[in-house]
């Protein structure tokens, strides 16, 4: 079902009440419903993931995305904002996940929130969904091929960031995982290997795998697209968001 939209820039408190930019699309035509964190990838705050956020507002959510980079540069185009964002090594994890934090108390506040709030991240914020799912209390979280959840990055790795293997046991909700099986980060063998310690630990998952696909098969404006990977993946989500999160 399609619905009818909104889409604004808006400002939200982020971490340590840090006032920051973000992009919030809700239907017009949900009296309650759920809500999404939407972590945009490493490429920074773009139209291709606005367009997903309104995406999920014309399937009947409240879509909020925040802007990770607004404080290291505020105005910037997403390509500078997220050239400088590497050179400063990326987002700190604690940083993420207070801008996450603000980004549902906000969503929570809509006169239309049913209460439940998800998340969902591509490339760097598909760990990023996943550091948020351990740290907060969410009801459904999305990775999309998110690198280094488990596994070490190679040396030189020009962003400063760790596994989250050792927070794994606190994921506060289940996970929906999509992974490339031509990926190099997350290899094959590390989605065996993240699958493994969450059914060590009775955390509910579900993973789908695609044959012919490499990192970043949900980006329509890049090579690495691929239409039956993504169209499938899409499919997956909204059932998967449709049982968690009610619509």
């Amino acid at each position: 079902m399609t619905h009818n939209l909104r889409a604004d820039t808006i400002t939200l408190k982020g971490h340590q009440g840090d006032e920051i930019e973000a992009y919030l699309a809700v239907p017009t035509d949900v009296e309650r419903g759920g809500s999404i964190v939407v972590i945009h990838h490493m490429p920074g705050y773009d139209e291709s993931t606005k367009e997903i956020a309104r995406t999920f507002a014309a399937n009947g959510y409240a879509a909020l995305m925040p802007n990770l980079y607004h404080r290291v540069a505020p105005g910037a185009s997403s390509d500078d904002a997220a050239a400088t964002a590497r050179s400063l090594g990326g987002v700190p994890d604690e940083q993420l996940v207070g801008d996450v934090a603000g980004a549902v108390a906000h969503l929570k506040s809509l006169s239309t929130s049913n209460g439940k709030v998800a998340s969902i991240g591509y490339c760097s914020g598909g760990r990023q969904s996943v550091l948020a799912a351990c740290n907060l209390q969410l009801d459904a979280a999305v990775d999309c091929y998110g690198a280094f959840v488990v596994g070490t990055p190679p040396e030189g790795f020009h962003l400063k960031v760790t596994n989250l293997v050792d927070q794994l046991p606190r994921l506060s909700c289940p996970l929906l995982g999509l992974f490339g099986n031509e990926d190099s980060y997350p290899s094959p063998e590390q989605v065996d290997e993240l699958d493994r310690i969450l059914t060590e630990h009775g955390k509910p998952h579900e993973f789908h795998r695609y044959d012919d696909a490499g990192h970043a098969f949900f980006a329509t404006d890049r090579p690495s697209y691929r239409v039956a990977a993504a169209n499938d993946g899409w499919e997956r989500i909204v059932e998967f968001y449709g049982k968690y999160l009610g619509g």
